[in-house]
């Protein structure tokens, strides 16, 4: 999306990005799962669905992310549509890190951390060469957001 008149990148309206998920979800409800998520390329983010235990109501919570592929690790941002505040799913699973993941090619358990230090900067650039305004995108939210590791593990 180009930049608005003082510079910074534009986004959506909030209304919008909430709308369009909304959508996404039911179409991956809608078509039981065939519809919906595609797996990361070279140079293309994918969709995977996360599965997390709500922190206050113990119940199974389920949200559609963008992710990129970093070798086994599925690689994902916390970013709330650009927006201020961290987004329902990574609270969730900071207080539960242990989930599950849909791909378009079947299912996994995963443990969710942080990335922090190097490993932060190589996947922000990581991310940074899909989508070359991130860090004007980034600049629009008051806290830093957060890159989100899924790594693979055994068992439920």
């Amino acid at each position: 999306m180009p930049p608005g008149r003082d510079g910074r990148p534009r986004v959506p309206p909030r209304w919008f990005v909430r709308a369009a998920w909304s959508v996404h979800r039911a179409v991956y409800r809608m078509t039981l799962g065939r519809l919906g998520l595609w797996r990361a390329r070279e140079q293309r983010w994918g969709t995977l669905r996360l599965m997390t235990v709500g922190r206050r109501s113990g119940r199974e919570r389920g949200v559609i992310l963008g992710y990129v592929d970093d070798g086994a690790n599925l690689v994902t941002m916390a970013m709330n549509g650009w927006a201020s505040g961290e987004p329902a799913w990574w609270l969730n699973l900071q207080a539960h890190p242990d989930a599950t993941v849909a791909l378009a090619d079947g299912s996994r358990p995963v443990r969710a951390r942080a990335a922090v230090g190097d490993e932060r900067a190589r996947l922000w650039s990581r991310w940074r060469e899909i989508e070359p305004n991130l860090d004007a995108y980034a600049a629009l939210r008051s806290s830093e957001t957060a890159i989100v590791v899924l790594e693979p593990r055994s068992g439920p």
